[in-house]
């Protein structure tokens, strides 16, 4: 048996439907690619040293590949490198390392379209996570609110970062595209084919 459908169902069907203009900016599906810590501190914004301290005292450990002995590389999946990038920015606001900490704990229970919905406030002690404006309304209204970070705006800088960056399987074999922007980026084709000539 069908199931009904009124007449403006019907004209909606009979319509062509136009496509978005510009995809919204995603990881890649393939979580098993990962990022060296060279490339992981160059997308993020830190310094090595940052990258090694964090992964040592377990901040920001990352979720592909620690590393297990001398010699052996750490693998940053794009979402360690997205948290990695959020901290920088807490850190760069004053927010003290106990704060922050809190602050990842409640990161790395999200995924990553999760913490693209996400605003984080602080008053330069506690970090608040929003998802929607009603929350960030309420915040600013109570007077908590000092600064924020849209972790879309992030994960936008990451994906345009990592087009040009190297990554890896996990398995250690090579990838054919660069993961993190989508396969129709033509800007990010732009961008490869720019650097490979260079």
């Amino acid at each position: 048996m069908d199931e009904f459908r009124g007449p403006e169902q019907v004209m909606a069907a009979a319509l062509p439907q136009q496509g978005t203009l510009f995809d919204d900016p995603s990881p890649a599906a393939d979580e098993m690619i990962g990022y060296r810590g060279p490339t992981a501190c160059s997308a993020a914004g830190i310094t090595y040293r940052q990258l090694d301290y964090w992964a040592r005292t377990e901040l920001v450990v990352p979720s592909i590949r620690t590393a297990s002995g001398s010699g052996s590389q750490r693998l940053y999946s794009f979402k360690d490198i997205l948290v990695l990038k959020v901290v920088k920015r807490l850190l760069d606001a004053g927010v003290s390392l106990q704060n922050i900490r809190a602050a990842v704990d409640g990161l790395r229970m999200r995924g990553v379209d999760d913490l693209a919905q996400l605003t984080l406030l602080s008053d330069g002690t506690t970090v608040y996570q929003c998802t929607n404006n009603e929350e960030v309304v309420d915040l600013l209204r109570g007077g908590q609110g000092v600064f924020g970070i849209a972790v879309s705006g992030a994960l936008r800088e990451l994906v345009g970062s990592l087009a040009t960056l190297p990554g890896e399987r996990a398995d250690g074999s090579e990838i054919d595209e660069v993961p993190a922007a989508s396969a129709d980026d033509e800007l990010a084709a732009r961008r490869q084919r720019r650097s490979a000539t260079a």
